[in-house]
């Protein structure tokens, strides 16, 4: 393996899923209309909050990350401090690290019930099934966190399952949660890998689908709902016969969603990343302006394009904003990733 490359490749993971986060957060709730009124069309560049966002208050500043980039590099934290031997303990010790953070402040409500439970001392292979609704813990917070699992693991499925398995259990704790969060891992896992197409990224994020959805079936809540790998297979269709990247954008929307759930945010973040044909910026483009849960979506998709073409294809001046607003060394993390992969490689 080339770990110059693999070190490129990890940084524009890290550094899309940020930007996207950013792109996203001021565009989040809106429809696709609501979004060109108040922008001037679709957002290209960072933005405040407008006034009376649901979420975020006007005052934060273009370029700052959320709650879905924030427990995404804590997730990475937990991953480097493992030493590739990631355990429940680590990173149910992060996520409370993480919860002394403001971007806390915005996490949903599966992820707060279960930071609570874990502060009260609760078990964390019990936290994340907590709930009785078959609602409960099917957000898409589990996919937003995991692209960590991914990048540790490059080539390699199983481990990324694995390692997804363990970030997500302690705040989604269901069948679907696992589905759709082994898929991004799968897909980040693949992206990582010299030779790696949009295709390959697919066929990996269907896999890991099917494989997280095996491997968890005892350790969680099994919930009826729809095939989060179906679903995928439906929005890369539509990505695919789609004109242009717009029509794409407004076919996975009314056909897939683009909101909490993790049955419509996965398909749709891999949809877009299809339709992008991985480009970084257009795939996070796509992402923050097709509304409703866009910094998700983009911080999710973003992880996959990233992974796939980068860092040198990552608009730098984006990035550049980016990690001087939020004061992020990712630099650092990726170096740190890439000495994980050479210790899980050692065995």
């Amino acid at each position: 393996m080339n770990y110059d490359r693999l070190y490129n490749k990890i940084l524009g993971s890290l550094a899309t899923s940020c930007i996207g986060d950013a792109l996203g957060c001021p565009t989040e709730q809106l429809t696709m209309d609501e979004i060109r009124e108040r922008f001037g069309g679709f957002v290209t560049d960072f933005h405040p909050t407008f006034p009376g966002h649901p979420f975020y208050h006007p005052n934060r500043r273009p370029g700052q990350i959320t709650d879905d980039a924030s427990v995404l590099l804590k997730m990475a934290e937990a991953v480097v401090e493992s030493k590739g031997k990631l355990t429940l303990a680590n990173v149910a010790t992060h996520l409370l690290l993480w919860s002394e953070e403001p971007e806390f402040q915005c996490a949903g409500p599966t992820t707060v019930a279960a930071v609570e439970a874990l502060r009260d001392g609760g078990d964390p292979a019990q936290t994340g099934k907590t709930g009785k609704l078959t609602t409960d813990g099917v957000s898409n917070g589990a996919a937003m966190k995991v692209s960590p699992a991914g990048l540790a693991n490059p080539g390699d499925m199983e481990g990324a399952v694995a390692d997804a398995i363990t970030i997500c259990l302690p705040t989604h704790g269901t069948s679907l949660a696992m589905e759709g969060a082994c898929a991004i891992a799968c897909g980040v896992a693949e992206a990582l890998q010299d030779g790696a197409t949009v295709a390959s990224v697919v066929r990996a994020a269907l896999l890991g689908a099917e494989l997280g959805k095996e491997q968890c079936r005892e350790m969680v809540r099994v919930l009826p709902g729809p095939s989060i790998r179906k679903r995928i297979e439906l929005a890369v269709s539509l990505a695919m016969c789609s004109a242009n990247l717009e029509q794409a954008m407004v076919e996975i929307e009314a056909y897939i969603g683009n909101g909490l759930p993790i049955s419509e945010t996965v398909p749709a973040a891999v949809g877009l990343f299809v339709a992008a044909d991985g480009d970084p910026l257009r795939t996070v483009y796509a992402a923050s302006n097709i509304g409703n849960d866009t910094d998700t979506i983009a911080t999710i998709a973003g992880a996959l394009a990233g992974a796939l073409k980068g860092f040198d294809n990552v608009p730098q001046d984006l990035y550049e904003q980016v990690a001087c607003v939020n004061d992020l060394d990712l630099d650092k993390m990726a170096a740190d990733l890439v000495e994980v992969v050479k210790l899980k490689r050692k065995g």
